[in-house]
Order: structure tokens, then sequence, then C-alpha cells
């Protein structure tokens, strides 16, 4: 079995922005010269997650939502009371719940998601930065 590794980055604002990968995985994955196996994309960072969604504005927006009432900013996080200055406790604590990665099948050298599912990248951190993502790709 070969085993293919891609790194790429990403520029983000943060405050849950979702960016669409799907592209750069596929080309990742086109480049690789495999044809079955699998894909996993994972971001190198705790305030950042991976996702499969229906990307389409109403799922993003939702998302943000989503996210905003299950773990909202609060300065009495225990993070940024403990680390003066930080204020992105909500930031790790939605990268925990999310987790850093996914992984796709793909089969005759193309990844087999849904009809309508993404692959994105969520930042939820409080301020741009460039997020590192590595596609690992295990296949024949």
């Amino acid at each position: 079995m070969a085993v293919r590794t891609v790194p790429f980055q990403v520029s983000m604002r943060g405050g849950t922005q979702i960016e669409n990968v799907t592209k750069p995985v596929q080309d990742a994955l086109s480049g690789a010269g495999l044809t079955g196996g699998i894909v996993t994309v994972f971001v190198k960072h705790t305030t950042a997650s991976m996702m499969i969604i229906e990307d389409e504005p109403g799922i993003r927006a939702d998302t943000k939502t989503f996210w905003d009432r299950t773990v909202p900013a609060d300065p009495a996080w225990e993070h940024n009371r403990r680390n003066a200055g930080e204020d992105n406790g909500h930031s790790h604590l939605r990268g925990q719940l999310q987790g850093p990665s996914v992984t796709i099948p793909f089969a005759q050298g193309a990844l087999v998601l849904g009809i309508w599912q993404q692959i994105v990248l969520v930042d939820f951190d409080t301020r741009p930065r460039t997020r590192e993502l590595i596609i690992q790709i295990m296949g024949e």
C-alpha cells in the first residue's frame, strides 16, 4: 500500500469562518497516482476543525449559529482566565468537539462523496491566521 502526504496552507479570518477545501484535496489525490483507498485531511491546530457539510450559505450561517449557541465565547472560560490576553477558550473547546480530521474513501482516482458533500475547514479562533493542513492518501 502506498502513502502520499501533501501539506498545504489556508489563510483564515477566524470567527467560525468556513473554507471549502474539496478541490485542493481532489487535486492532491489526482497527483498521487493512486486509484483506490482513503484520504485523511488533518488540520494541525487546536482551534480549527475539519467537517463534511452541504456547502451552501444557509448551512454556513446555521453552522456558525450552532457553535455560537453550543459553546459561546465567554471570558470566564478557565483557559482565558489562566492565560493573560487569551480570549479563545471557546475556540479550543469547539475544536475538541468537532475534531481535527475527516477521512474520505476514493475510487478510480476520485473522492467518493455524496452529491452535496464538501470538505471544509472551520476556523474557530478569534483572529486571522494561516492554517496548516495535511492531506494523507493511502491506497493503491
